[in-house]
């Protein structure tokens, strides 16, 4: 992985953001981690890119990873328009967005913003809508196994131990959360509003769920893949939360199957 910062210019002010790039060459992905920080998605990025014909680009939402957090940076749907300038910056064209929890939730707000650069879009496990019967855990609420004991389909091999972290981890995952309680805003992990956006997304859509996930169920994920039009719903059993960690090998397969039979030329819309 190289790592890279670009400086965006925005009507509010200029951004610098930071930007993992996995592949020399290859379709282009961009790939937005959630709540977790950009290491729950960099080692998926890596073998994307590895074992496809990918060029993978994960951004660092700001705030997480020790990165600055603007003030004016308050919601999702700002940090959705950042995205959009990136994609404008990096001049990327036929991009298959990805993400996952809070960066799915992000990717479908860049998906209803209807940026041309864009041949279709893949939210695994997003968060971000209200389904009636099947709340989003209180993450805020729960401590780090806790959460994690949610979260995978398996906990065991994903061992949690704050206590072993260097004071400058400690820091950084305290600014993480920070960002992700900014990010979420009042409505925990929600925008009562998205729901109307969702159905004016055109860009071909794959909702993609573990089905062991605890902290958002799959009929959650059923009603996301529902309410964008001609989105198709993809159960992963045997994972939870964070497919990309605990079963990249079943996710693979399913995301670039998906990019690649929508890729420019050949996409439907």
């Amino acid at each position: 992985m190289t790592d890279s910062t670009h400086t965006l210019a925005l009507d509010q002010g200029a951004l610098d953001i930071s930007v993992g790039v996995d592949g020399e060459q290859g379709r282009p992905f961009l790939l937005l981690h959630g709540g977790g920080g950009p290491q729950t998605v960099t080692p998926f990025a890596g073998l994307l890119a590895d074992q496809r014909p990918a060029r993978v680009f994960t951004p660092v939402h700001p705030g997480f990873g020790g990165t600055a957090h603007p003030d004016w940076l308050t919601d999702v749907r700002t940090l959705a328009q950042v995205y959009a300038r990136l994609l404008d910056t990096l001049d990327l064209r036929d991009v298959t967005v990805v993400g996952n929890s809070i960066g799915g939730w992000i990717a479908a707000e860049l998906a209803a913003l209807g940026s041309d650069r864009i041949s279709s879009v893949v939210l695994v496990n997003a968060v971000g809508i209200r389904v009636p019967g099947h709340p989003i855990a209180d993450t805020f609420s729960l401590t780090p196994v806790e959460l994690s004991r949610l979260s995978f389909h398996d906990p065991s091999k994903f061992h949690f131990d704050p206590s072993t972290f260097t004071e400058a981890q400690r820091a950084v995952m305290a600014a993480n959360r920070a960002a992700l309680q900014v990010y979420a805003g009042p409505h925990d992990m929600a925008d009562p509003t998205l729901v109307e956006r969702l159905a004016e997304i055109t860009r071909p859509t794959l909702v993609v769920w573990g089905a062991s996930d605890q902290v958002v169920d799959a009929d959650y994920g059923r009603a996301y893949a529902g309410a964008i039009p001609d989105a198709e719903f993809r159960l992963l059993d045997g994972t939870g939360h964070l497919p990309q960690t605990e079963t990249p090998e079943k996710l693979l397969p399913v995301l670039w199957d998906f990019a690649d039979a929508h890729a420019a030329g050949r996409s439907r819309h």
